[in-house]
């Protein structure tokens, strides 16, 4: 699978991991120079509390397109060190 945005592959891995939908690649398949940390964090009631990236790509923002969840509750410990994304992020097949 492939996470592209403004025009640049944000990750790239044959290892994604689908929830609800998302697939959640690896945090190492990530190009980091991409990715900012956010203040911004959410709570699901079976996956714990999410934190966030804000995408940087030529000098473009996408705030917030990224997420994870740094200790995931068990019932979602296969998403446990890795980034799903959204807000026009393209995730396709490679």
């Amino acid at each position: 699978m492939k996470a592209m945005w403004n025009g640049h592959v944000i990750a790239q891995s044959d290892d994604t991991v689908v929830v609800e939908g998302n697939h959640y690649f690896p945090e190492s398949s990530v190009n980091p120079e991409y990715l900012r940390p956010s203040a911004t964090h959410t709570t699901c009631p079976w996956k714990g509390e999410a934190s966030y990236h804000t995408l940087t790509v030529d000098g473009q923002e996408n705030r917030d397109a990224a997420w994870y969840y740094p200790e995931p509750k068990d019932a979602a410990r296969q998403i446990a060190g890795r980034v799903a994304f959204w807000k026009g992020v393209q995730v396709t097949p490679d």
